[in-house]
């Protein structure tokens, strides 16, 4: 497949990352991963360190990432460190790395190790080696105030990418990619609103696309504007745990001390329960001990035994893939139920449409007041646009989708591949770049 090696698409994702191939032929062929038996195109945006022993008396850290590493994680006796989310700290100047088992790692080296890995899995799907590829990028990553911030945590993530073995990396907005997924499918040319929405930022841009625009070239022009917002998935999910089912362990419990009421657990050990891999964190003598006190003074003492269930078992995969299943059930009905039985630990609470979207509001509103900021700046009446194109896993949700309906109408709406459609975007990019310089 002569030079198909450069016309490869990646959407390094703050929670699922994926890669895409243009063929020479107009064809856009994803990788797919093989995950608990079955093939997915999402390579969970995860690194699994471990220490292990060598032959002399020094130990050297083992890294696996995306499935394989929640697959070791999870069957892993003694837990080494799982860290995911990498991407949502490239805008932070004062995060240079964290150490690992006594030995400092830098930011940039660990989420290359996980590129690298993702690299690999495509390299032996394609049988074709990657050294160049169009990766996407974040209107706006979080965590950063100002475009200086956007283009440190650029050079960050080049940075990771040529550690990992690339020669050359273009970058492109991500919104900007699903639009050109959604422009493989036009015969006429529109003014279209793109919304991504990941797992740390949701992207809007605004641009004209179609076969004419290709046909005459890209120009500055054609895109009128970007806007973004450090929120996306992760944040309905952490709302989901703190409101329904941190409450369940005991989050508003209260416990006896000297003839007083107060809170049985500190509310800081709740708040590592809204990152599921944050809750391996909580396994220490120290919680134990506060936990176990806890327990002994609290009115709802099978609260508190829950989640020390949860944290002696370490449950918090399988505790958010609960959260994200109850939030996928209310994008379809609007009454849905929280079930999570693993091990000793076994919850069943109702939950309404009405109850999540008064927990995300203020999200909501953050997210309205971006995608109206950037009509507002391009001077672009909602009347004008011809056609609004959702992707990302939060863009189910049918309050995200009702700030669209409301300022567009439903029949505007358009979605698809909602979880590859940027990488398959970033692939043609890539095959047009490709194009242009030969």
């Amino acid at each position: 497949m002569q030079n198909a090696s450069y016309a490869v698409g990646i959407d390094f994702g703050t929670t699922n990352s994926s890669v895409a191939l243009a063929t020479g032929d107009g064809r856009v062929e994803l990788a797919s991963f093989p995950f608990r038996g079955e093939e997915t195109p999402s390579f969970r945006s995860v690194l699994y360190l471990e220490q292990l022993h060598a032959a002399s008396s020094a130990r050297r850290i083992h890294s696996l990432a995306g499935p394989a590493a929640i697959h070791r994680y999870l069957e892993a006796e003694e837990k080494g460190r799982l860290i995911q989310s990498l991407k949502s700290h490239l805008s932070s100047r004062s995060l240079t790395g964290t150490e690992i088992f006594g030995r400092r790692q830098k930011l940039e080296d660990l989420i290359a190790r996980m590129i690298k890995d993702l690299r690999k899995s495509a390299e032996e799907q394609f049988g074709t080696p990657i050294h160049r590829a169009t990766v996407g990028r974040p209107v706006r990553f979080v965590g950063a105030d100002t475009p200086e911030d956007d283009d440190f945590a650029v050079m960050r993530l080049r940075e990771a990418f040529m550690i990992a073995g690339f020669e050359r990396v273009d970058f492109e907005f991500e919104p900007m990619a699903a639009a050109y997924t959604y422009e493989a499918t036009l015969d006429h040319d529109e003014l279209i609103l793109i919304g991504d929405f990941g797992g740390g930022t949701s992207d809007f841009s605004l641009l004209r696309v179609g076969p004419g625009v290709r046909r005459r070239g890209r120009t500055p022009q054609d895109l009128l504007g970007n806007s973004g917002v450090g929120l996306a998935g992760d944040a309905f999910d952490a709302r989901i745990v703190r409101k329904l089912v941190s409450p369940a362990l005991g989050s508003n419990s209260e416990a006896r001390s000297l003839n007083k009421l107060l809170p049985a657990v500190p509310a800081w050990i709740y708040a590592n329960l809204e990152r599921w891999h944050y809750l391996s964190f909580l396994r220490t003598n120290n919680v134990r001990e506060i936990l176990k006190s806890a327990r002994i003074r609290a009115l709802e003492p099978e609260k508190i035994e829950a989640l020390i269930a949860l944290i002696d078992e370490d449950l918090g995969f399988q505790l958010h893939q609960a959260v994200q299943q109850v939030k996928f059930e209310l994008s379809r009905t609007h009454t849905a139920e929280f079930r999570f039985r693993d091990g000793s630990v076994d919850l069943r609470i109702p939950i309404t449409r009405t109850d999540f979207e008064t927990w995300i509001t203020e999200d909501l509103r953050a997210i309205e007041q971006c995608v109206d900021g950037l009509l507002e700046t391009t001077g672009i009446h909602p009347r004008h646009v011809d056609r609004v194109f959702l992707t990302g896993g939060s863009s189910f949700v049918p309050a995200v989708r009702r700030i669209f309906a409301t300022r567009f109408g439903e029949e505007r709406i358009s979605s698809g591949n909602e979880f590859t459609s940027v990488a398959h975007g970033l692939a043609l990019r890539a095959a047009e770049t490709l194009h242009q310089a030969s």
